[in-house]
C-alpha cells in the first residue's frame, strides 16, 4: 500500500506494544466493516438473479467480469497493492455472488421464492 509516512522507530518497548495493540484493534474494525460490505454485496444477488432471469441472461456475464477485473487491476496499481492477490479476492467475491444467484434461481424454480 502506498504510504508517505516514514518508518516508525520506537523510544521504548511500551510504545511498540501500544502501536501493535491499536493497529490490531483497527484491523479488527476494518475486518468487521469488510464483512458487512461483503454481506451487502452478496445480498444484491437476489435482485441481480431475478433481473437476469427475466431478461433471459445467464448468471455468468463475461463482459461484466472483465470490466470488474480491469477496474480492480487499475485500482490495485494506483494503490500499490498486489494485483494478483486482489484479483483472487475479487474472484472469490464474484464466485460468492454467482453461487448465491444460482441458489436464488433454484429456489425460484422450486417455488420457494
Amino acid at each position: 500500500m502506498k504510504s508517505n509516512e516514514e518508518i516508525i522507530s520506537f523510544e521504548n518497548r511500551e510504545d511498540a506494544e501500544i502501536l501493535l495493540k491499536e493497529s490490531r484493534e483497527r484491523i479488527d474494525e476494518i475486518d468487521n466493516a469488510l464483512f458487512d460490505l461483503i454481506s451487502q454485496r452478496t445480498s444484491l444477488a437476489k435482485d441481480i438473479a431475478i433481473s437476469k432471469d427475466y431478461l433471459g441472461m445467464p448468471i455468468y456475464d463475461k463482459s461484466r467480469e472483465d470490466a470488474i477485473h480491469e477496474k480492480v487491476e487499475r485500482l490495485s496499481e494506483e494503490n500499490g497493492l498486489d494485483v494478483d492477490i486482489i484479483d483472487q479476492i475479487v474472484n472469490m467475491l464474484t464466485m460468492l455472488s454467482k453461487n448465491e444467484q444460482k441458489e436464488i434461481l433454484r429456489r425460484n424454480v422450486d417455488g420457494q421464492y
